[in-house]
């Protein structure tokens, strides 16, 4: 009996080593995932949303995320941008700022499109999915920071969209290690519970996780997953 539940208690040991390791793995692909730009010629360019700063204008991501497809705009990658995120119709909508950024610097309002009304990644995609398949576009050059890009390229990927991650040029070396590997477990973690959503698990617990994990990670960091 003794040897069975001590057996027992080694086959569990090891499991869950076996599943932080696979976890920690995770951790470093995402990690490694935003060091590599992969843009090339598409139909679109797709700028996901940040935080807007309370005076309108783009927070320090938003920015660098905007900038970025303005350059990949002017080098003749796409000759359309879709920008993302906040709520519909508001002219402080992470998607609204980000347009708005655009044109001022020399995108033609025509070709700069709007998918807001989303408050997370999935619901980006899912938005900028619609305007592109509205247009028969199949294939998009995705602006994000590098430690979030691997979690928006799966969520645009589950969609059908073709996608070209680039990076913006965030120095992910200089962020202090702990909140580097925090960034990076957060999308892990996000993936996951994605993965839970669809599998069926129930909403409210959904909602409780996530609103816990709001919570703890604004305390922590003063950051949101």
């Amino acid at each position: 009996m003794m040897r069975t539940l001590r057996a027992l208690v080694t086959g569990l040991g090891l499991l869950a080593l076996a599943g932080v390791a696979a976890f920690v793995g995770f951790i470093w692909r995402i990690d490694r995932y935003g060091h590599v730009d992969g843009a090339r010629p598409a139909d679109v360019i797709i700028i996901l949303g940040a935080r807007v700063r309370p005076d309108g204008q783009p927070g320090s991501d938003l920015l660098s995320r905007t900038y970025h497809a303005l350059d990949l705009y002017q080098a003749g990658y796409a000759k359309h941008i879709i920008c993302t995120g906040g709520f519909a119709g508001d002219r402080l909508s992470a998607a609204a700022v980000a347009c708005r950024f655009a044109t001022e610097h020399g995108v033609p309002p025509g070709q700069a499109w709007l998918a807001a009304g989303t408050s997370s990644t999935a619901e980006d995609a899912a938005a900028a999915a619609e305007v592109m398949r509205a247009r028969g576009w199949q294939t998009a050059i995705l602006v994000s920071h590098p430690l979030h890009l691997y979690r928006a390229a799966w969520h645009f990927r589950r969609l059908g969209i073709v996608v070209y991650p680039s990076p913006t040029t965030t120095e992910v070396e200089r962020i202090a290690w702990p909140l580097r590997l925090y960034y990076a477990g957060r999308e892990a973690v996000a993936i996951l519970w994605s993965v839970a959503e669809g599998w069926g698990m129930p909403r409210a617990w959904a909602t409780w996780v996530r609103s816990w994990w709001s919570r703890l990670s604004r305390q922590m960091w003063g950051e949101s997953l």
